[in-house]
């Protein structure tokens, strides 16, 4: 987060930045810390994609990809390459659709 920014507005910014998508910030699924201290804090939102980038800063810049996943294929990947993170979509998945039952991450 930059300094003074809220964690929703940061949550907007970085997805625009580095997946290159515009939508209109859901719910707070959580707040997870990864250690004792608390010097690590993640907000996971969920988010209603609006507008889809052909191509973005980031994809232009240093080549990032954006790909789409069901949730379920998401926390496969996750497991085994970031496995906290995996934790955010269980959250999600427990917690039940924003929409309905294709919702993607």
């Amino acid at each position: 987060m930059e300094p003074e920014e809220e964690p929703g507005g940061a949550a907007v910014r970085e997805v625009y930045e580095e997946a290159g998508v515009k939508g209109k910030l859901g719910r707070l699924l959580g707040i997870f810390e990864q250690n004792q201290d608390r010097k690590h804090r993640t907000y996971v939102y969920v988010l209603t994609v609006t507008e889809i980038l052909e191509d973005w800063e980031d994809s232009v810049s240093i080549g990032r990809k954006r790909e789409w996943f069901k949730i379920e294929d998401a926390i496969k990947v996750l497991q085994c390459h970031k496995p906290v993170h995996a934790e955010y979509l269980e959250k999600l998945k427990l917690g039940g659709s924003p929409t309905n039952g294709n919702s993607m991450a």
